[in-house]
């Protein structure tokens, strides 16, 4: 029941002309990441304010949603999957966790790894073994190895650095544009709390850094040491 509730819900705020737009912004085309995604031309805002709206939406419900094939369906699941683990007790959050980890294939963009997995994946882990992380980043897919970078914002933000840094020399190889930039966005987080740790890893590091994720690790330095690490004179 709620299930099916939702999903006329999420149909009555369709919008085809956002739809045609959203095609193209999450590139969906042959060849490109999103390709064969399907849109139904719903917003954030609108979402979120549905999270509020269907907040006691079971758990199970929140998983068949995933498997949706519209991509606005699979933000609402996680969005939903999100808040259910942060009202929850240990062995809810461990099920979501489970649950989620479980079902990475329907996880397949960026804004769907990037608005759900340091919530779930990355705060579960916070007391516990990382070794999960690490399977993680050594998956063939894209979108699990995004999992374990943007996993590890919740340690940022709690002031610890040592996964990220350990997980981005992992990656200093990788072949994806995604995974640079997801690396250079957390070690840009992990700088507006600490520069000198960052700084400190790109010394050690910048030099075989993709220059997608260099550039979007220094984003904010300022303009000159910023052109220092371009130019490989630090």
């Amino acid at each position: 029941m709620y299930l099916a509730d939702l999903q006329a819900t999420l149909a009555q705020q369709a919008d085809p002309e956002d739809a045609r737009n959203l095609l193209r912004y999450f590139k969906t085309g042959p060849g490109d990441y999103g390709e064969g995604d399907r849109f139904r031309g719903i917003r954030m805002p609108v979402l979120r304010s549905l999270v509020r709206q269907y907040r006691t939406v079971p758990v199970e419900d929140a998983f068949d949603l995933l498997t949706s094939a519209f991509h606005e369906d699979r933000m609402l699941a996680l969005l939903l999957l999100v808040s259910h683990f942060k009202r929850g007790k240990a062995p809810a959050r461990k099920l979501i966790y489970d649950g989620y980890l479980s079902h990475t294939s329907p996880i397949n963009n960026w804004d769907l790894v990037d608005s759900s997995a340091s919530q779930i994946v990355g705060a579960y882990l916070r007391d516990k073994d990382r070794a999960p992380l690490y399977r993680l980043v050594a998956s063939p897919v894209l979108w699990e190895r995004r999992i374990a970078v943007i996993a590890t914002l919740d340690y940022i933000k709690q002031g610890a650095f040592d996964e990220l840094f350990r997980l981005a020399v992992f990656l200093l190889d990788d072949p994806e544009d995604l995974i640079h930039k997801a690396v250079g966005w957390m070690l840009r987080e992990a700088g507006k709390r600490d520069l000198a740790a960052e700084e400190a890893f790109l010394h050690a590091h910048y030099p075989r850094m993709p220059r997608t994720m260099l550039r979007y690790a220094i984003e904010k330095f300022p303009e000159p040491r910023r052109q220092a690490y371009l130019k490989g004179t630090v």
